[in-house]
Formats: structure tokens, sequence, C-alpha cells
């Protein structure tokens, strides 16, 4: 590995840790001639999964695309960078154990929303506001009726559980 600092061939491995329940390996690396650290990730090199869009459109999957896209529906909500990650590390292992090599944004879209919806309410509307292009109010309150009545059901449910145990 190069030294991003003084270019030098000669650097050896300081620390190694697994990373992403161990998909990867993050390693601090030492340059032997001016002795600065730096950190490099060794990662398995996943096929190429494409995404087809609305249009017919094919592109390829882009991780950071994703997390851009979650982030923006989670701003001021209680959904920390490291929660958003996390769905879209899950995401992506999920579509490469598809063994799919093609996958529409639907699917991507509806997983999002689904581990969204059991994170946070606010920033699952959101979401779906965008990605179901909600242009009037009524298609607002129908979601969130939906999510409302969809936690009421739920709550019932562990009513009636609580009540079969005793």
């Amino acid at each position: 590995m190069i030294c991003p600092y003084c270019k030098n061939a000669d650097t050896k491995v300081v620390d190694s840790r697994p990373v992403e329940d161990g998909l990867a390996i993050r390693r601090r690396r030492e340059c032997e001639k001016c002795h600065r650290r730096f950190t490099t990730f060794e990662k398995i090199e996943n096929s190429l999964l494409v995404v087809v869009k609305s249009n017919g459109i094919r592109e390829s999957f882009d991780r950071n695309k994703l997390i851009k896209g979650m982030l923006k529906a989670c701003e001021k909500t209680k959904v920390t960078y490291s929660d958003v990650e996390a769905i879209a590390e899950d995401i992506e292992r999920t579509l490469s154990n598809s063994m799919e090599k093609e996958v529409e944004t639907k699917v991507i879209g509806q997983m999002v929303m689904d581990r969204l919806r059991d994170l946070d309410q606010v920033a699952y509307v959101r979401f779906a506001s965008v990605y179901h292009k909600f242009t009037e109010v009524e298609t607002f309150v129908r979601e969130i009726n939906k999510l409302l009545s969809d936690e009421k059901k739920e709550e019932e449910k562990e009513g009636e559980n609580a009540s079969n145990s005793h």
C-alpha cells in the first residue's frame, strides 16, 4: 500500500480489526519512511448489482445514494447516521444474497420504508412522500392514518397476548 503522504511503497500494518459485521477489515498502517499513519479498508468485492429505475434506465447500485436519500428523510429526527448506515448495509446484503443481478427501485424503496416505519414514523412518512410522490395533503393524511391504524392493531394484538398468558 502506498503512503498517501510521501508516496513511499513500504508500509506496515499496525492494527487490523473486522468491521461491517466481519464483511470488511479496517487496517491501521504506518509508513516505513515518514512514519505517518493512515487507515485502509479491505472489503469483499460484490458482483455488480444493477438498479432498474421506473423509467427503465439501469444504473449501478450506489449505497451512498441510498444513504443520502434516507438521511434527507431522517433530518431532525432521533434516527442517527449509524442507524441509516446499518439499514443501507442490511439492504445491500439482502440484495446481494438474493443472487439477482437486477433489482427495481420500487423493491429498494419498499425495503427502506419497511425499516424506517419500525424505526421512526416521521422519517417513514417523509421518505414515503418523496418515494410515492405525494402531491396532496390528503395523501399524507391517508398514510398517517394507515400508520396509526397499524399501530393500534399492534397494541391490540399485544393486549390479547398479555391476557392470554395470564
